[in-house]
């Protein structure tokens, strides 16, 4: 039975001539700015406006995210046009929430255009060019992902409003022919905190001087989530809950287009993809840009209709997977970024005049409404191109070495699991391995890793997600040049050229329990290092007031019976302990194996076959963490200070995974803050001009741990808490007989956006417990320096002979970074300064280098 009536061919036509009829014809959406409709006829008055639900006129306040929720809920009950979903909760427990827009005659079919739809990605070989003509078109309308980027919210409203309430030829053609899933608020967490405060230092006529508070929202700002992440940079990681609950209903339906609206600088003027042609992923078609830039020309006619300026093919790229705009590039999308002037508060300034918030909302709405158009009189090519996409997908891969991508999960079964549960939630298949592979060195064996082939359904996205990469079209990236999972998981892998053979599919990939091996003990438990819970498990210990100790030499115990070795850093858990009884601490440890998805093994006896003793002197108690992250601004700027996105990558992993209290002290305050409270510090990176000198360095010659991140590593160099010789470039020799014109992407090119190195590192210093002797690591900038000359003190070294593993690096980048210190750990006085070039925090998903900081904060005190 079909699904669409044949009058759906018809739709395109009637909406062709709609647009061209005289402007009279149009009628206003309530937004405080004249916005005729071409086509619509009349409103429902059954369907509430936005002013009745919200109180406000949309462009003349800034709509809270529950004011939002409450509109989407009113009109899902007053509408058989919408239905309302709730796809998840963020951090703050705000809903996330998506409404489904369509004729009512697909509403009662909807379940059925959603298996159909996704047929065409999973089974295209039995979709047929007939079966695309009647089945409608699946549009994701995506919005305002930076919370402070907020016409896009106020536009999605008012297209909610104008499907259900709007009567006309285009309406129709709309509804009948799509399906639009509207999703008002990509960050309602970050919208938050930003409409809290243009709402609040906003007075009764507003003022569009840029220097007014209203127009400076203080550090962070509400462009990111809670924990301070770009949420626009996690559509591949997809670590946060948010983006997430995004992604089960995306692969849900696997829309054709999928829109993202942004902002940009209030005096730039409008912009939509396609973007700088050079700068797109190879693994994204041709076509795929093709089919862009004929969607661009309905943004551009809607524009040009109003006499708003735009641009096309400039600035923004369309590289990084883990963007709205391109994510939906390699699952047989079409992804779309819009990027609006700001004008941040109600009007602001600009050299063209006062820029209106309703001016802003007004073209985030009527592009929303070119999408639509494109999406009806476009519906065959882009359900067709979807299809083919995955179809000719062997073609695509023909000339790609690998077949598979092999993954052990003997070492680190919780990182190689994380990785999995990452895949999964791209709809990406995983299958146990069914026979012994050898490659690249290791041998990976049935029962103990598993396979991820490129032969299914999801294989164009398994490629680009998992592959290593060092050659590109252009040397310029607007975000990152490499992301390979599993270097930044930290997993054993290989990827193989003959596809092993397939066990079952993998169905659970969540997170193993350990447990405690020997049962009961009276008198010490072994919790081994190196297991990415582990720091969280001495947390446990800690909040429990028992007090582990953490052994600096290898050692053999004796367990059931047997001889178990434990490599540096193993936790000992002594079960006779002043004030915790017993049954207390075996209860604890029974936790910690469930919970923290550690083995933890009990031992009857002190002396040990092998290596110290557990009572040995060279052990030491570990004391819990107190750490401080540095955060804001010295001046109180929004400009500059600490980068809020590094401080969010540590206070996540610290308070989120690894449940250890953080305070985030405001580099103003340090001065006169007590710092006597904290037994770590640490500079995520960023500005620290304002940090004081005197408070800072008497604080770490008395013992505290302070820990430098990217390019904090300065503050203590310059400083002269540690002496370190920064290697030199002359970029600007480099550069010397480029044209004008062609100087920025000069100087771009000698830039390291990120890419991915290999460290070698000293196993037996505590900053490496429960590492091998080389990791790869996530590098961004260029300041490379000598390593110590201090015995003892460095700890990683990048390679010397090809210290890049992925990612785009110059040559004469390439030269500077060979041998160069990675991780250095520096004694001051009676304390110690550890510095991080890379960043082992980065975007929370490289779980591979979080074990290494945890070992910092953790260890810092025993060095």
């Amino acid at each position: 039975m079909p699904i669409r009536s044949p009058r759906l061919s018809l739709l395109p036509l009637l909406l062709a001539l709609c647009v061209a009829t005289v402007p009279a014809a149009a009628q206003e959406v309530p937004l405080s700015i004249d916005t005729p409709v071409p086509c619509t006829e009349s409103y429902d008055s059954a369907i509430p406006t936005p002013t009745e639900v919200i109180g406000h006129e949309i462009g003349t306040r800034h709509t809270r995210p529950a004011q939002a929720v409450r509109y989407f809920e009113a009109v899902a009950e007053a509408s058989d046009r919408v239905v309302l979903r709730e796809h998840g909760r963020t951090y703050k427990g705000r809903r996330l929430i998506h409404a489904i827009v369509t004729d009512p005659s697909n509403q009662d079919n909807l379940e059925q255009i959603r298996r159909a739809n996704r047929q065409a990605t999973t089974a295209p070989g039995q979709v047929s060019d007939a079966d695309l003509e009647d089945r409608p078109a699946v549009v994701l309308m995506g919005y305002s992902i930076h919370g402070d980027e907020a016409s896009g919210t106020e536009a999605a409203l008012l297209l909610l409003y104008h499907l259900a309430a709007g009567e006309g030829s285009q309406v129709e053609a709309v509804l009948d022919s799509t399906v639009a899933l509207i999703d008002p608020m990509f960050n309602p967490d970050g919208r938050a905190r930003f409409v809290n405060w243009v709402n609040g230092n906003r007075g009764g006529a507003p003022t569009a001087d840029p220097q007014d508070r209203e127009h400076n929202q203080p550090w962070p700002g509400g462009r990111t989530n809670h924990y301070w992440f770009d949420l626009n940079r996690d559509w591949l990681p997809a670590q946060h809950p948010a983006s997430q609950g995004r992604l089960d209903y995306f692969h849900d339906w696997k829309p054709q287009i999928l829109t993202d609206f942004h902002e940009m600088g209030s005096e730039a003027t409008y912009f939509f993809q396609p973007g700088v042609p050079e700068r797109t992923n190879p693994n994204t078609p041709q076509l795929n840009q093709e089919l862009t830039g004929r969607i661009a020309e309905r943004h551009g006619a809607y524009l040009d209709r109003i006499g708003s300026l735009y641009y096309t093919r400039e600035t923004f790229d369309d590289f990084y997977y883990g963007k709205g705009s391109t994510y939906p590039d390699v699952n047989g999308s079409i992804g779309i970024l819009f990027e609006q002037a700001s004008s941040r508060a109600l009007k602001q300034e600009t050299s063209k005049g006062d820029l209106h918030y309703a001016f802003t909302v007004r073209n985030q709405f009527l592009t929303s409404l070119s999408t639509m158009k494109a999406a009806v009189e476009m519906r065959t090519d882009l359900l067709e191109y979807q299809r083919d996409f995955f179809a000719n997908r062997e073609e695509a891969l023909q000339d790609t070495e690998a077949e598979a991508f092999v993954v052990g999960h003997n070492e680190q079964p919780t990182r190689v699991r994380a990785l999995a549960q990452m895949l999964e939630r791209h709809d990406v298949r995983m299958f146990d391995l069914g026979e012994t592979v050898q490659a690249d060195g290791q041998t990976f064996r049935p029962g103990e890793a598993y396979m991820v082939p490129l032969d299914q359904p999801q294989g164009r996205f398994v490629k680009a997600a998992m592959e290593r990469t060092s050659s590109y079209p252009d040397s310029i990236f607007y975000d990152v040049s490499t992301w390979t999972m599993p270097l930044a998981f930290g997993v054993e892998h290989a990827a193989v050229s003959d596809a092993p053979a397939r066990g079952d599919r993998i169905e659970d990939v969540s997170f193993q329990e350990g447990m405690v091996v020997g049962g009961r003990s009276e008198y010490t438990y072994i919790v081994p290092w190196g297991n990415y819970y582990a720091p969280r498990a001495v947390q446990r210990l800690h909040n429990n007031d028992i007090r582990p100790r953490v052994m600096t030499d290898p050692l053999t115990a004796r367990v059931n019976g047997s001889s178990q070795s434990f490599d540096r850093g193993a936790i000992v858990v002594q079960v006779q302990q002043r004030g915790v009884s017993p049954d207390t601490i075996h209860s604890v440890v029974q936790r910690i194996a469930e919970e923290d998805y550690v083995d933890v093994y009990a031992v009857d006896q002190g002396m040990t076959p092998q290596g110290p003793d557990l009572g040995s002197r060279n052990s030491s108690i570990l004391e819990p963490p107190e750490v401080a992250i540095v955060t804001g601004t010295g001046g109180g700027s929004r400009y500059g200070g600490t980068s809020a996105y590094n401080a969010g990558e540590v206070w996540h992993l610290l308070s989120e995974r690894m449940d250890v209290p953080v305070s985030l002290v405001d580099m103003s305050s340090v001065q006169y803050a007590d710092l006597d409270r904290y037994n770590t510090m640490v500079l995520v990176g960023g500005s620290f001009d304002d940090l004081p000198e005197e408070a800072v360095t008497d604080w770490v010659q008395g013992g505290g741990t302070l820990i430098g991140i990217e390019d904090a590593v300065e503050w203590p160099i310059e400083h002269g808490l540690v002496d370190l010789e920064e290697r030199e470039l002359d970029v600007d020799s480099l550069v010397q007989d480029q044209s004008y014109a062609d100087l920025p992407d000069a100087y771009g090119a000698q830039g390291i956006g990120g890419s991915i190195f290999e460290t070698h590192l000293d196993p037996t210093h505590p900053v490496a417990y429960g590492y091998g002797e080389t990791v790869p690591v996530f590098r961004v900038g260029t300041g490379f320096y000598d390593p110590s000359d201090e015995p003892g003190a460095s700890v990683g070294t990048y390679d010397a002979e090809a210290p890049r593993l992925s990612g785009y690096l110059s040559n004469e980048q390439a030269e500077q970074a060979k041998g160069a210190a990675s991780i250095e750990a520096h004694e001051v006085g009676g304390g110690e300064v550890i510095l991080f070039m890379d960043n082992p925090n980065f975007r929370a998903f490289w779980y591979g280098t979080n074990g290494l900081f945890l070992n910092a904060v953790y260890f810092g005190q025993i060095l």
